[in-house]
């Protein structure tokens, strides 16, 4: 029995090249059917202008008024000229030389006496090179002389001051007052200023530093100066 199909025939020889052709058609008309749009041709208006209406309106006619041209100047009033007569002698100014020839005496100026204005100078109490002297400490170097003021200074102050203030003020505990007083180039204590935790020790703080004596005045260069000087008042008050 011989067989019905050709043996030497490939039906599927081609069929990728079928099937591509197949899918590049079948997106195209994809692509067009998604992308195709309709119009409804009822809803669409496009408006009609009527001309015939813009010209049949009426234009008013404006009337231009015409403002009559200003008056003329008046004419101008002539110049009156007056003559005057030329009978007053005018002098003329002579200008001298300013500068001196021999004859001419030269006028000695007497010296010019300078004045030097003496300032007020502050020096530190740590760093003055003669320190102020208290009564009684005027023995020994400088620094000695600044030991024995403090605690000439310190003795003063302890015999002194109130410390009974500070409870009668309604006060407890340690007390502390700062004092800044200045000692002038004439010696005497001056520019008393204290801080403390109650206005009354301020008052007998300054009080006290206002009695302090007359010293010797410290010197800077061999000139007296001001030497600012800070004390601190500590005590503690008795319950």
């Amino acid at each position: 029995m011989e067989p019905k199909k050709n043996p030497q025939a490939n039906v599927g020889r081609n069929s990728s090249l079928y099937f591509a052709i197949g899918l590049a058609l079948m997106l195209f008309l994809t692509n067009f059917a998604i992308n195709y749009k309709t119009y409804d041709k009822e809803a669409i208006d496009i408006g009609q202008l009527n001309m015939d209406q813009e010209l049949e309106e009426e234009i008013p006619i404006t009337e231009q008024l015409q403002t009559p041209p200003p008056p003329p100047p008046p004419p101008a009033a002539p110049e009156v000229i007056q003559i005057v007569e030329d009978e007053k002698e005018v002098k003329e100014t002579v200008i001298e030389s300013t500068e001196s020839n021999q004859e001419q005496k030269i006028v000695k100026v007497e010296a010019v006496k300078v004045v030097e204005v003496e300032e007020d100078l502050e020096v530190p109490f740590a760093v003055i090179e003669n320190v102020p002297v208290f009564p009684g400490c005027e023995g020994g170097n400088n620094d000695a002389k600044k030991k024995c003021m403090s605690d000439k200074i310190q003795e003063f102050v302890n015999k002194k001051f109130n410390t009974d203030l500070a409870s009668e003020l309604g006060l407890s505990g340690r007390q502390r007052i700062n004092v800044i007083f200045k000692i002038d180039k004439t010696g005497e204590v001056v520019g008393i200023r204290a801080r403390a935790p109650h206005p009354g020790l301020e008052k007998e703080a300054a009080r006290v530093i206002g009695l302090l004596p007359k010293m010797q005045p410290g010197k800077q260069r061999g000139k007296a100066v001001t030497v600012p000087y800070s004390l601190p008042i500590v005590f503690q008050v008795q319950d």
